[in-house]
């Protein structure tokens, strides 16, 4: 069994695939430890599945797993930990940004005793304005929201004890959020900088498309990692935000109007106004029942709840089947 399983997911990188293999073998070879070496072929259209195939013939302790089309970076990466042997999981990228050679240092925060170590690119060879700032900004807002003060959650050469990466959910975007929800788990995590090189093949598969995505996988994970237990705390305090927002721009609207001369019963008064206020209202009610449904779920197997529910004198009794665990 490999001590070590290095997971890269690839998406059209015909050209530096090799390059990673031998740099790869370098490395880990020098290591003096077992492993293996996953590369994910995330339904490349170009050449990656032919330079992948080259690399078998020459290198018995690397593989190939193969998605049947284009599934994005996270789930690539699940493919590969799903097939990962080893002790410890390396995971990087295929375009040669990330360097082989910190890997060692990285295996060594792992057998410190740390459960997830991350790579931190502090000097970061990508273009200023539309891929460093919004990270600077993305991972200030992941730090705050998770409670974890690291520089560089987008940094995908990070290395994992498998069996806290086992237990992380992993779907859409969240591979980058894995320290945040091991942290959740009890995971110690630490951060190390790591080197970072500018690219020389093809291009970058991000681009400022993918703000929309962070800002809402910030959502989701505040969700999951503040509120997964207490959903009507997070219903019911957004409920009252929108409550407070209508109520707001109705009496700013209301009192702008009657400011400028009129008599308040004009157009804002008859048709904007109750318009806003139904609005508000059917939103309002809909977080809280939202809220409250969630709530029930939670409770779904509660052995405690299923008694009270059991238990309970009325006209109608309610019985929900679960594990009682």
């Amino acid at each position: 069994m490999p001590d070590l399983s290095v997971v890269i997911p690839c998406y059209n990188e015909e050209d530096s695939v090799a390059l990673l293999a031998r740099a790869l073998h370098r490395v880990l070879a020098g290591m003096g430890r077992g492993y293996e070496v996953l590369f994910v072929d995330d339904g490349s259209s170009d050449a990656t599945p032919q330079r992948l195939a080259e690399i078998l013939a020459h290198h018995p302790r690397m593989r190939v797993v193969t998605l049947a089309e284009n599934a994005g970076q996270t789930a690539a990466m699940c493919a590969g930990i799903d097939h990962a042997c080893g002790r410890y999981i390396i995971a990087l990228d295929a375009d040669l940004q990330n360097d082989p050679e910190d890997i060692p240092r990285i295996v060594a925060e792992l057998d410190r005793g740390f459960d997830v170590v991350s790579g931190w690119r502090r000097d970061r060879q990508d273009f200023f304005l539309s891929r460093r700032v919004p990270s600077v900004i993305a991972n200030a807002l992941i730090a705050r929201v998770s409670g974890v003060p690291l520089h560089d959650f987008g940094c995908t050469l990070k290395g994992y004890r498998a069996e806290f990466l086992q237990r992380v959910p992993l779907y859409s975007d969240m591979h980058r959020y894995v320290p945040a929800f091991a942290a959740a788990l009890g995971a110690k995590v630490s951060e190390i900088v790591v080197r970072h090189h500018a690219r020389r093949f093809g291009q970058s598969k991000y681009g400022m498309n993918r703000i929309y995505r962070v800002m809402v996988d910030i959502l989701v994970l505040q969700l999951l990692l503040h509120f997964a237990f207490r959903p009507l705390h997070w219903f019911g305090r957004t409920s009252v935000w929108v409550f407070l927002l209508v109520a707001g721009i109705m009496f700013g609207a209301f009192f702008g109007e009657r400011s400028a001369g009129g008599d308040g019963v004009g157009l804002l008064s008859t048709v904007i106004f109750p318009g806003l206020s139904a609005l508000g209202t059917y939103l309002g009610v809909t977080l809280l029942s939202l809220g409250f449904l969630c709530e029930l779920l939670n409770r779904v197997g509660d052995s405690a709840m299923e008694q009270l529910w059991t238990e309970h004198d009325g006209e109608t009794r309610v019985r929900v089947a679960g594990s009682g665990g």
